[in-house]
């Protein structure tokens, strides 16, 4: 049977990610707006994050059968709908950190409890970050013959020394800028033991850096050289960070050389479901204020929803937002099926975050053509909307280099199976 009907469990999620973002979120932006710089608004949302783990909402994007609440993507994906159609930079702190433990949760050990600890307690505000984008791009990280991941490791003796520059991933840095309390890097391994002609894959791992490693491999170890402004998600940390021959011990290896890389991209085509409920989110906010707006006659005898040329731009931006939500969460219910072939599952995950990216985009642009010159207007929210909604289809795996690029291949191999993601 197809039923769209929320269970218990996700009503649950529902009315707590609605009560949190009414409480919390509601008033954030007006409050660090004031902030003129970008790292300091990143900062003032700590006490906000930590009542988001006194919520559950960080233990909550933890698989219970390790530990946390969290039942499923699906509820991830109501979750983030929820609160990014009320407000998206904190929101997206909080969701960084689930992003920042997925390759842990993917690749977990009893003997790795111990990194996960500090986000079951449910106090504090531990941040955790997925470190993967590089300054000169990550597009053809796997690309044969092409340089490849320029932060490597090698091991030496019971520790791996870590170098190499990284981008844009938020949380990785922490509220003080001396490290998250977690950060899965991902990198090249320079042991002289694999082969030279081994396929890059063959040497894609994954470290565990934790605070207390960057402290004890002293100054200089982990920098921050840059934080960027940006137009949109204002608050929301991801710096250009170097590391410098920082030492992590053997037992914070992750993904062992030549394990990583499905592990990154089973990371990213589960977050890729919650960028398509991003979009699903940031819709329904161009709705209700493009749908405020239309209330008014502007001039006129009637409101000027009651024209063709609004309506019809309304009625547009209402059916892309009903039509994301609705690929989200089968994308989620696929990504977490049993197909005997992964690309079956992982197709529509892929689908989900070009199309809902895309889709926040041009309802965007479409609000902004229905409310005319005055939604230029700093005091409507429209062009905060448009810039929050611009970075959807180039962050978490452009579109244009990456997910497309996976569908084009998908699409072109042996077997392909083109409606085995609705009937099978």
């Amino acid at each position: 049977m197809i039923d769209f009907t929320l269970s218990p469990s996700q009503l649950a999620t529902r009315n707590a990610a609605r009560t949190f973002a009414s409480t919390h979120l509601l008033t954030a932006k007006a409050t660090y707006d004031q902030i003129p710089s970008h790292a300091q608004r990143f900062q003032s949302l700590q006490p906000l994050y930590e009542e988001a783990v006194k919520a559950g909402l960080i233990k909550g994007q933890i698989p219970a059968p390790i530990g946390g609440t969290s039942n499923g993507l699906i509820e991830a994906t109501i979750l983030v709908e929820e609160m990014s159609a009320v407000e998206r930079a904190a929101s997206l702190t909080i969701f960084g950190t689930g992003l920042g433990l997925t390759p842990l949760c993917l690749g977990f050990k009893p003997e790795f409890a111990e990194f996960l600890t500090p986000f079951l307690s449910g106090v504090g505000s531990p941040l955790a970050s997925l470190v993967f984008t590089e300054p000169g791009g990550v597009a053809n990280w796997l690309e044969d013959g092409a340089p490849g991941l320029q932060t490597t490791a090698y091991l030496d003796g019971d520790t791996w020394v870590l170098n190499g520059e990284k981008a844009w991933a938020t949380n990785c840095a922490g509220w003080d800028f001396q490290g998250a309390e977690l950060q899965c890097v991902v990198c090249r391994c320079t042991n002289p033991d694999i082969p030279v002609d081994a396929p890059p894959a063959a040497r894609i791992m994954i470290l565990m850096v934790r605070r207390e490693d960057i402290a004890a491999a002293g100054k200089g170890a982990f920098e921050v050289l840059k934080h960027q402004q940006v137009a949109g998600w204002t608050a929301v940390s991801g710096p250009h960070v170097k590391y410098t021959n920082l030492r992590v011990p053997a037992k914070n290896l992750l993904c062992a050389p030549g394990a990583g890389a499905t592990i990154v991209q089973m990371s990213f085509e589960m977050s890729a479901c919650l960028v398509g409920a991003m979009g699903t989110g940031i819709q329904r906010a161009i709705f209700d204020a493009a749908l405020a707006f239309s209330k008014s006659p502007r001039g006129g005898s009637v409101p000027i929803g009651d024209r063709q040329s609004v309506a019809d731009l309304l009625i547009d931006i209402k059916m892309r937002t009903e039509t994301s939500r609705y690929l989200t969460w089968k994308a989620a219910t696929k990504l977490h099926s049993d197909l005997p072939n992964y690309d079956d599952c992982r197709e529509l995950a892929l689908e989900a975050k070009v199309y809902c990216s895309d889709a926040a985009v041009k309802s965007a642009v479409d609000a902004m053509n229905l409310v005319g010159v005055s939604a230029y207007d700093l005091a409507l929210p429209f062009t905060d909307l448009l810039n929050d909604a611009m970075v959807l289809p180039i962050f978490d795996g452009g579109n244009v280099g990456i997910r497309r690029r996976a569908l084009q291949k998908l699409f072109m191999s042996e077997g392909y199976k083109p409606w085995a993601t609705c009937y099978e």
